[in-house]
């Protein structure tokens, strides 16, 4: 006869152990399979909110979109990079209200130069029109929308309308010149004979001079394109001239400074401008000195110890804002300007001499420096007589 063996059933108490790890193992798989629960996340690619506060306007040859840039997407997560621009153009239904059917994207603008025309979270982007367009259209309403996207396959929604009135413009000025004079910088240009695209030249009313002031470092980079420029102030209109010329008298030497110009007409019943001119920019410089101090007057008087002697000069003060100090010359000669007998430059329009020496003539001449360095014409000389 053959044994077998027999396996055995386990025993109760082991069958009774075994359990709670067998629902623990359960347990855990589960978990593990669902994943723990936790923070929303955004979803991939995110979708920026919608802008708000889109404006539209007329700028020469191309309509100027302003408007605040999303920083958020649609859960309320910042946005960690500068989003894509997409711009809707369209028309408007009888009504005059803006026809949904005939927008059409007419231009994408990529995050990088997007980049150039943000200012402390505000766009700023010229979209051109083509002249032939102008003239084709002139006076019709065009209505603007816009998007941001991180992708391209999720856009935001659409913007608020833009709505602007598009006219021809008189060409942009391109022969600005400048040139700097001890009052002002004197800007003259040569007015525009042609609109956009040979449409007839609407009569020029005046013209706005606009002037920023550039990080020189970014002077000649901003010769040839405004953009390419570092700002520390940026440009804003300056002033108004009914003729091709104007006169800067609120300037700085030293600064380098932006100019442009634009033309104006009337159209539509507002005042509309043209595209900015051709830049002209410049760093004036200092090189004019100040007036010569005047009515310089002297007196002889006792000097500390007997038998010594001193002579108090002053003058009338001088009115330029730029003024470091003056500087005085003392000659034994008429004719000679002599040597400057004050080493540090005065602040205060007087001075006392007190190295004379008895039974000598001394002729005394005082200049004025500005904060350049540039020294003034002498005073008319002041004799003065040592007992």
């Amino acid at each position: 006869m053959t044994f077998r063996e027999v396996a055995k059933p386990a025993p109760p108490i082991l069958r009774k152990s075994l359990f709670p790890l067998l629902c623990l193992l359960f347990i855990s798989l589960v978990v593990v399979g669902c994943g723990a629960p936790g923070e929303p996340t955004p979803p991939s690619p995110p979708i920026p909110v919608a802008v708000t506060d889109l404006k539209a306007r007329q700028l020469g040859d191309a309509v100027l979109l302003t408007f605040t840039l999303p920083t958020k997407n649609t859960l309320g997560l910042r946005l960690t990079e500068t989003p894509t621009l997409e711009i809707w153009r369209g028309g408007l239904r009888p009504d005059g209200t803006a026809d949904s059917r005939s927008f059409r994207l007419i231009d994408t603008v990529s995050a990088v130069i997007l980049a150039s025309y943000i200012e402390e979270g505000k766009v700023s982007f010229p979209d051109p029109v083509q002249p032939d367009e102008l003239r084709a259209r002139a006076g019709a309403t065009s209505v603007y929308r816009v998007r941001t996207r991180i992708s391209e396959r999720k856009p935001s929604a659409d913007s608020n309308e833009a709505f602007v009135d598009l006219y021809p413009v008189p060409q942009r000025i391109e022969t600005l010149a400048a040139k700097a004079t001890e009052k002002s910088i004197e800007l003259t240009w040569t007015a525009p004979t042609a609109a956009s695209a040979g449409a007839q030249l609407p009569p020029i009313g005046e013209y706005h001079i606009y002037r920023g002031e550039l990080d020189p470092a970014s002077a000649e980079a901003a010769e040839k394109d405004l953009h390419a420029a570092v700002w520390k102030l940026p440009l804003l209109q300056i002033g108004v001239s009914s003729a091709p010329e104007y006169q800067d008298s609120t300037f700085d030497f030293g600064r380098t400074y932006a100019y442009v110009v634009r033309s104006v007409i009337s159209e539509g019943g507002a005042q509309l401008e043209s595209g900015d001119s051709r830049p002209e920019i410049i760093t004036p410089k200092d090189v004019y000195p100040p007036a010569a101090p005047q009515d310089v007057v002297g007196a002889v008087i006792p000097g500390a110890t007997p038998g010594t002697f001193a002579v108090d000069l002053s003058w009338t003060i001088n009115l330029e804002t730029d003024l470091a100090g003056y500087r005085v010359y003392r000659s034994e000669s008429e004719s000679a300007k002599g040597e400057p007998v004050t080493p540090d430059l005065l602040p205060t329009p007087s001075f006392r001499d007190t190295t004379v020496v008895a039974g000598h003539r001394y002729w005394y001449s005082v200049t004025a420096v500005d904060r350049t360095g540039n020294e003034s014409a002498p005073s008319h000389a002041s004799l003065q007589e040592i007992p």
